[in-house]
């Protein structure tokens, strides 16, 4: 049964999605009842390509709309409110990690890290400290170089560094291993999951990989809130 955010216990829920639909005209869609997920649980979202994955982060992300139900973040309604307000709360409660890390590549590591901060709206004389810490923490240690000059192991530390530096309520990771080898994969997983466990977040990780499976006591068949007509894809998304 759907309980109204209001009546809940602040911060029970990382995530609550209700009587949500998005399609891509008559190819795709996606409708969910009812989804939650939990402060500081991990789980999973499982399914093959095109199944509707990625569109469920970008979803709970703000970045694509629903056409009809509600999506709450931290308590607050990410649906039916301005296209700044969902900035405002995807900067300081969500933390993202994408397959590619869509760092700024001439600028430095810790800089990178200290835009996602300034984003959130934290005071201005944390930026450099706060990145310092957590990048040395992930083990980068030129963190003044542009990024373009990292390795791709290093650029997703920064990546995990930025989704965690505003301590996120949730961190919605789309495919973060999909370019990977097997063994570089689990030490990324590794990674980001003990940074969400120390950061105090939730993670919602969306992969086609069934070894992934075991690394997560829920898993999410998204297969089950998605239909597909036909297999065409959609001018700047991703199912």
């Amino acid at each position: 049964m759907w309980a109204d955010p209001a009546t809940i216990a602040p911060m029970t829920y990382a995530v609550q999605l209700a009587d949500v639909s998005f399609g891509y005209g008559e190819d795709f869609s996606l409708s969910i009842q009812e989804l939650t997920l939990k402060t500081g649980e991990m789980a999973l979202v499982s399914g093959g390509s095109g199944s509707g994955k990625s569109t469920l982060l970008w979803l709970i992300a703000g970045l694509l709309r629903a056409q009809s139900g509600s999506i709450t973040v931290a308590g607050q309604r990410m649906d039916g409110v301005h296209e700044s307000a969902t900035d405002r709360i995807r900067a300081r409660h969500i933390g993202l990690v994408f397959q590619t890390h869509h760092l700024l590549p001439e600028f430095s590591a810790q800089d990178n890290v200290a835009l996602a901060l300034m984003a959130a709206g934290e005071p201005e004389k944390s930026h450099a400290a706060r990145a310092r810490d957590l990048l040395n923490k992930l083990g980068i240690e030129r963190i003044t170089v542009p990024v373009a000059n990292l390795s791709v192991g290093q650029q997703q530390r920064v990546a995990v560094a930025r989704a965690i530096a505003c301590k996120p309520t949730i961190v919605l990771a789309d495919e973060p291993t999909a370019s990977l080898d097997d063994a570089s994969a689990s030490q990324s997983m590794d990674l980001i999951q003990q940074a969400c466990q120390e950061a105090g977040a939730a993670l919602l990780c969306a992969s086609h990989d069934r070894a992934m499976q075991s690394r997560f006591e829920r898993v999410i068949q998204v297969d089950s809130f998605a239909t597909t007509k036909r297999a065409r894809a959609k001018p700047g998304a991703r199912a």
